[in-house]
């Protein structure tokens, strides 16, 4: 069924779910030291895992020095679960502010052969966090704390201005890309929410194309769909899925959690929840709209190839999205019209689907697929769309089956390193470019054809085959008087 966008009240426990790790108890683990460089449990390749460390320790050992560099999984996972604890101007401005002490950053004359060992490690850093996390600057704070740094270092080598000039025209060029990207969901919005209400059958057909007319063939359309799929993975960054859950820190002196100046910035994942839902409905538009069962059955059938073809791709998401559409009430109560189409191959699908497990068999699918993608030598192969409300659903319950903090007052570490496994794993999938030929007649098609809103599912779903009781005699005749009323 169509999903809702993320919030905590908006789930389900999916059953058989546990989450990945034990929360951790205080006391268990040895104090890390404070210090710059790695200490006990510092996420680096000399010393165990952290499992929980101070907010201070943390940033301590995100710090590069001329002999240190921390390994590339912790900062990615420090990057991400910080802004949970701290606004990132204000973790770069930490950042900073360290380096400036202990390279001695401040002082004339700059100690250049320490600096030159210490400046392509900073550089290093700022580079992985703008390429990483580039709506972190949008905040001028960021640029501006970025800039000072590099002017601090830059006397001891000329090459760091050039590094900084092309860091920054990179940053400018992954933001406009941003924008562009929001400006055109806005767009796709507005488009999709004029939605027109059924016409009856007893009226003269109506002028709009239907599916089949802009596109027969299942494999193209379920390329298509992996286009779409594709495009909203990209946009979306890391750091929504940590925005999407965020709570008030409990040791904040503060009333409010880190993103109360901003409206959470998870638009893009927004966009991604409302695609999947218009996906649905489009699905059951085109199935209810004909007005003959023959028709009906063949759009059935075509539904069928190509949800197969999205499972042979890769491409989970449009496929759970068809599946939805083709379970919605409205559609499967016609059951004349199921009954001329070939549904065999719906019903594997389905299995495949199937929620039972929490989801055991797409899990396992989707293992296959993954594992498909590492050793892929060709982005055709390389294509894993997850079932993406499952995957935030999965974010969602991790974030409420462990503290963020323990009692003592440090970081949970070790639930965070989880979050970044699994949202660093989505991230190895967005970057895949889709190797498939564009059809612009079939994408507008997608975004922009009238879909029937719930009302209107139903009233074509009794106006194909006659309502079997009274309640939906009933619900029949108010939804035609509600139609003529509009009209």
């Amino acid at each position: 069924m169509p999903q809702t966008a993320c919030s905590g009240t908006m789930f389900t426990t999916p059953s058989g779910f546990s989450p990945h790790l034990a929360c951790a108890e205080p006391g268990e683990e040895e104090a890390p030291q404070e210090g710059p460089g790695p200490g006990p449990g510092a996420c680096l390749a000399d010393g165990p895992p952290i499992t929980s460390a101070s907010l201070d320790t943390l940033i301590q050992n995100l710090v590069p020095t001329a002999d240190y560099y921390p390994e590339k999984a912790y900062v990615f996972t420090f990057l991400l679960s910080a802004r949970l604890f701290i606004p990132p101007p204000e973790l770069l401005a930490r950042v900073c502010e360290l380096c400036i002490k202990q390279q001695q950053l401040d002082q004339s004359p700059l100690d250049t052969a320490k600096v030159r060992k210490f400046g392509p490690k900073i550089l290093q850093l700022l580079t992985e966090w703008t390429e990483t996390f580039p709506s972190d600057f949008r905040d001028e704070k960021m640029v501006g704390h970025l800039k000072d740094i590099i002017h601090r270092i830059a006397p001891c080598d000329e090459a760091y201005w050039k590094t900084l000039n092309q860091v920054l025209q990179k940053l400018s060029q992954r933001l406009s890309l941003m924008s562009q990207g929001e400006e055109s969901i806005v767009k796709v919005s507005l488009n999709a929410s004029s939605d027109k209400l059924v016409a009856f059958k007893t009226k003269p057909p109506p002028i709009q194309k239907d599916i089949l007319s802009i596109c027969n063939d299942p494999y193209t359309l379920a390329q298509q769909l992996t286009h779409v799929e594709l495009e909203h993975l990209s946009r979306i960054g890391p750091e929504e899925f940590v925005q999407a859950f965020v709570q008030k820190d409990p040791l904040d002196g503060t009333q409010q959690p880190c993103f109360s100046d901003q409206k959470k910035k998870t638009s893009n994942l927004e966009a991604y929840v409302r695609w999947f839902n218009r996906l649905c409905y489009l699905v059951a538009t085109e199935i209810c709209m004909p007005a003959k069962k023959k028709q009906r059955a063949q759009v059935i059938e075509f539904f069928i190839d190509v949800a197969r073809e999205c499972f042979n791709i890769g491409n989970f998401n449009s496929l759970m999205a068809i599946i939805s559409g083709m379970n919605m009430s409205p559609v499967s109560r016609l059951k004349k019209t199921w009954s001329k189409a070939k549904t065999a191959k719906f019903f594997i699908l389905e299995h495949q689907m199937d929620p039972t497990g929490n989801f055991y068999n797409y899990r396992t699918a989707l293992r296959g697929a993954a594992h498909r993608s590492q050793t892929a030598n060709s982005n055709r192969e390389r294509i894993v769309i997850p079932f993406f409300s499952l995957l935030i659903k999965d974010i969602y319950f991790l974030n409420e089956g462990c503290a963020n903090r323990l009692p003592n007052g440090h970081v949970n570490f070790e639930k965070f390193v989880e979050l970044a496994r699994q949202v660093g794993e989505f991230m190895t999938w967005k970057q895949v470019e889709c190797p498939f030929e564009e059809d612009r007649a079939i994408l507008h098609y997608l975004h922009t054809a009238p879909i029937f809103s719930e009302d209107g599912l139903y009233l074509a779903s009794y106006e194909s085959e006659s309502p079997e009781n009274q309640v939906e005699k009933d619900r029949w005749k108010a939804l035609r008087s509600n139609v003529l009323a509009k009209t």
